[in-house]
This record gives C-alpha cells, structure tokens and sequence, in this order.
C-alpha cells in the first residue's frame, strides 16, 4: 500500500471517529439546549407574573396545554418548577427527532468505520494474494519481476521475497553449471578409460593364443568390470546431464520382467539360482522398456548375489493411484547399518558379492524415479532382502 493509500485510510478512520464524536456532541448540546429554554420561559413567566399577578392562572393554562404537564403544587420558585415543569419538557427539538439524527450520526460513523475497515482489509487481501501467487509462479519456474510499489510493510516484505528468489535463482544456476560440470568430466573419464580396456583387451587375447597362464584369468575378469564401470560412469553422466532420453511408452509389466530375467540366464545358469515370475494377468505402466529392463536386472544382480544359490521371486499388483513391482529373495537380506545407504553411488554393502562396483542400486533407482517410480529395499519378516517398486500413474 502507498503512502497516498495510507493517508486516505487514516483520514477514513479520523472521519468516521469525528462523526460518532458529532452524534454525542449534538446529543449533549440538545440537552443544554433544553434547560436554557426552561430557565429563559422561568424568568418570563416570573417577571408577568409580578407585575400582574391575576395572570398566573392563564398562565400555568397555558403551559399545560402546551407541555401537556400538570401543576403538582411544588414550591412557587421558580415558578415553572411550582406548577411541576422540568427542563425536559422545553426540548428545542421532539425526544424522536434527537434521537434519529444521533442515531443517523452513529450509523453513519459506523458505516464510514466499516467502510474503511473493509477497504484496508481487501487491499491487504490482494496484496498477500499477489505475494502468494508470486511465490506459486517461482516454484513453477516461471517468475516474473515482482515489483513494489510504495514503502509500506509490504512493500518491504515484497522487496525482500524478490532478492531471496533472485538469490535462490542464481544459487539454482550455480548447481545446474556444476552438475552439468561433473556430468562432463565423468564422460570423460569414462571415454578416457575406454580406451586402455580396449589395449589390454586386445593384449590379453594375443596373449592368450601363444600361452595359458593363471594369471590371464584374473586379468580378464577385471577387463570385464573395468568394461561394466565405464559403461555405467557414461550412463551416469548421460542422467547428470539430462540427456539420456527415455521413450515412455505403454509396457506390460509380465513381458517386463521376463525379458529382464532372461538377459540374465546365463548369471542364473551359473549361479544356481533361479527365478519365478508369475503371470498375473496385463498389467501396464508408462515407461522406456529398455531402460526400465536394465534397472530390473540391476535388481534381480543384487537377489542373486544374496539368494545362495535359491530362488528369486517377482510378483505386480495394480490399482488406481500405483502399480506396485515386489522382487525378492530368500538369503540372509541385507544389513541393518547398510539399509540407509543401498541406493548411494559407489556404495558397497557388508554382504556384497565381489566384482560389483557399487553402481548398480544407484542406476536403477535414477531409472526409476525419472519416470514417475519409487524404490524401497527392505528386510522381508520371513528373511530375505526385498526390493518395492511402485510406479504412479498420476
């Protein structure tokens, strides 16, 4: 609110108090006004009265018919108290009439009152509305100058809500730059590590033609996980920077696990371990198949290392808010201390198999939650590790 608008509510607020103050003043007045008549027709009456005292009959007649009074034999002095008048019955104005302009006073102050009041709340209304719609379009992104006009509180108030946003704008700026910033050195040291796995690689097959040493085993297992670390640091580099495209499409999520479980048939072969997926009708959620599928297999990696060798279980459920994907297994499940930290990059947990790398939770959950999932892992009561997938619809 300005300082015009300021003066005009004050001088609304000085209006209506002057006219209750003038309906109280008049009341007052009209008293006095009343006992000035009674003294003023007191003497008239005395002085005709003394000089002709066979008028006092026609006299006291004649202010009965007009007061309509009635002498009560009171003492003759003054003499209009003797022939029983009061003040009150020589009003300069009808008892109504008195009442309805003091009345008319104090409801027109009121209204005035009221008027003001209500002005001054409708604009403070307006106000804290354009603040809050203000901040609604800064969490949508899409703020525009909020501008101040005049120097009250709110306007102080607004100026202070445009610098924090402004701060809050730039600091915003200064992450994504430094994100974008990680995402580029990480690409490139994928890149860069790409290119050594590739000699080694192709060292470790000469070598492996003109002689067989224990040791080319090794090497070539830590070929492959060098191989699975670099290709997870690019994927991880492509979600920092937002440039890894996911196709949402209509997926059954049946065909969903099954296409998982068989890219990992040869894990399972080996392993001892094999899985269960039940058909439970079509259930459809809107996803990138082929993303999706890798987060799952992420998933059905980590029941594997943990079943020993049993089975790993799959079940979906559907309703209206979510559609809900359970994978567990029945191992020894997961460390108390390691639950708050399974979806961290490069994080390793107390029972985690060797070779893996500590990205494989972490993908899957980025996955996820890009197209509207959730994760959870949790300790099944029965005993086994088990991972809840939900993905909204809404």
């Amino acid at each position: 609110m300005s300082g015009r608008k300021n003066v005009f509510v004050t001088l609304g607020f000085v209006l209506s108090v002057s006219l209750l103050a003038a309906a109280a003043a008049a009341w007052a007045v009209s008293r006095y006004d009343s006992k000035a008549a009674f003294e003023l027709v007191n003497a008239v009456c005395c002085e005709v009265i003394e000089r002709e005292p066979g008028t006092r009959t026609i006299l006291a007649a004649a202010l009965k018919e007009v007061t309509e009074g009635d002498p009560d034999g009171r003492p003759e002095e003054p003499f209009l108290s003797s022939l029983g008048y009061h003040a009150s019955d020589f009003p300069d104005l009808p008892y109504w009439q008195i009442a309805a302009f003091a009345a008319a006073g104090w409801i027109s102050g009121l209204l005035l009152f009221l008027a003001v009041f209500l002005y001054r709340n409708g604009v403070e209304k307006r106000r804290i509305r354009a603040v809050a719609e203000y901040l609604e379009q800064v969490n949508s992104g899409k703020a525009l100058i909020l501008s101040a006009s005049g120097e009250d509180d709110f306007s102080r108030l607004e100026d202070e809500i445009y610098k924090t946003v402004t701060a809050l704008y730039q600091a915003k700026d200064r992450a994504v730059q430094a994100k974008n910033a990680f995402a580029d050195n990480l690409s490139n040291i994928a890149h860069q590590i790409k290119t050594p796995i590739t000699a080694v690689s192709l060292a470790v097959q000469r070598m492996e033609r003109d002689l067989r040493h224990p040791a080319l085993e090794q090497v070539e297992k830590q070929l492959v996980r060098l191989t699975h670390l670099e290709e997870s640091l690019l994927i991880l580099a492509r979600l920092d920077a937002g440039t890894l495209a996911l196709q949402k499409e209509k997926t059954d999520v049946f065909t969903l696990l099954v296409l998982a479980a068989d890219n990992l048939q040869e894990l399972f072969s080996g392993s001892g371990t094999s899985i269960e997926i039940p058909e439970q009708g079509e259930m459809l959620i809107l996803a990138d198949l082929d993303w999706t599928m890798e987060a799952m297999m992420n998933l059905m990696k980590n029941c594997i290392e943990h079943s020993k060798g049993g089975t790993v279980h799959c079940s979906c459920a559907q309703n209206p808010l979510y559609t809900e994907i359970l994978i567990w297994d029945n191992g020894d499940g997961f460390a108390k201390e390691d639950l708050p930290r399974l979806f961290e990059r490069f994080y390793r947990g107390k029972n985690a198999g060797e070779g893996g790398i500590g990205l494989g939770l972490a993908l899957a959950k980025e996955i996820i939650e890009r197209q509207n999932g959730t994760i959870r892992a949790r300790n099944r009561p029965e005993g086994g590790a088990l991972f809840e997938i939900r993905f909204y619809r809404h």
